[in-house]
Order: C-alpha cells, then sequence, then structure tokens
C-alpha cells in the first residue's frame, strides 16, 4: 500500500455504502450500479461519432436523444471523482502499475485489460453488474442475487489459486 493516511475501516465504510443505498432507494426508487452508467456514456461517445448509427441501434437507440439523463450516469462519474479526491486527500495518490514481484509489466497489462473487457462485456450481457446484483439485490434479498453471490464467492475461489501463481511466478 502507498503511504499515506491509512483506508477507512471496512466495517466503518460498509455502513456508509448501506446508507448511500438505502437513501438510493427513499430517493430514486433503485438501487445502485455501475454498469449502466457506463453504457449511457459509451452510448454518448458513439452518438458523438455517429449520430445517424447510434439513433438506429437497436442497444442505445432507445436512449435517443438524453444519452446521459440517467442517474446511474452521474453515480459512475462521481466514483471516479470520489476516488480520486480521497486518495488525493489522503496522500495515497501515487499513479504507478500494482504487480506481483514475478508478474511482469506486460502480462499484468494483458490481465487488465482482458478481464475489464470480459467483465464489461458479462455485465451488459446479464443486464447488469456486480455492485449492482449483490449490493441492490441483495439489499433486496432476491433469490437471483442471492444465487449470484453464492456462484461469486465459489468461483473466486475456485480461480484464486491460478491468478495467484500468475501474480508470484
Amino acid at each position: 500500500m502507498a503511504s499515506g493516511k491509512p483506508p477507512l475501516n471496512p466495517y466503518l465504510a460498509g455502513v456508509f455504502l448501506g446508507l448511500v443505498l438505502t437513501a438510493s432507494y427513499a430517493v430514486l426508487g433503485a438501487g445502485l450500479g455501475a454498469s449502466g452508467g457506463l453504457a449511457r456514456l459509451a452510448a454518448a461517445l458513439s452518438h458523438l461519432a455517429a449520430p445517424a448509427h447510434t439513433q438506429a441501434s437497436a442497444y442505445f437507440g432507445a436512449w435517443a436523444p438524453h444519452y446521459l439523463s440517467y442517474y446511474l450516469v452521474f453515480m459512475f462519474v462521481g466514483l471516479f471523482v470520489g476516488g480520486l479526491l480521497s486518495a488525493g486527500v489522503a496522500g495515497r495518490l501515487r499513479p504507478g502499475l500494482e504487480r506481483g514481484p514475478g508478474c511482469p509489466a506486460a502480462r499484468r497489462m494483458v490481465f487488465v485489460f482482458g478481464g475489464g473487457l470480459l467483465v464489461g462485456f458479462a455485465s451488459r450481457l446479464a443486464q447488469g453488474c456486480t455492485s449492482g446484483q449483490a449490493l441492490s439485490g441483495g439489499a433486496l434479498l432476491l433469490t437471483g442475487s442471492l444465487i449470484f453471490l453464492a456462484a461469486l464467492f465459489v468461483s473466486g475461489f475456485a480461480v484464486a489459486r491460478f491468478f495467484r501463481s500468475q501474480w508470484y511466478a
């Protein structure tokens, strides 16, 4: 971990996250998620490059012409701004590539970008991301979300050995 102030106590952070989720349901009538905001940002960028194609798209076209008029867009942007401000205030804002001692930078970048593409594609295919399923669905005790959480942890433990070996190889 970079020098600076220690991170917030995870239990206290969990309480704060629960309060934010409760406020989201109380004020907006909807939960939290990140992939919906990212998809809307992608639609807006696509519209800048090819407006007619974007509006005709079966996926992006339904959001035209107000691609960014969605609460998750602001939450998604707020994640980055808030994280940047938090790291700056705590003195932990240090650019760099985190990797294990035996993991070359090129391999780490392949894992970073490959994993990001896989997760992004899967979240849109599933029409939601892990934060939407785990936080919002789990808070409502939805059966599908609870099964998803169990599968997430089981699969995480199943592949952890492989990725740990890549980190320290």
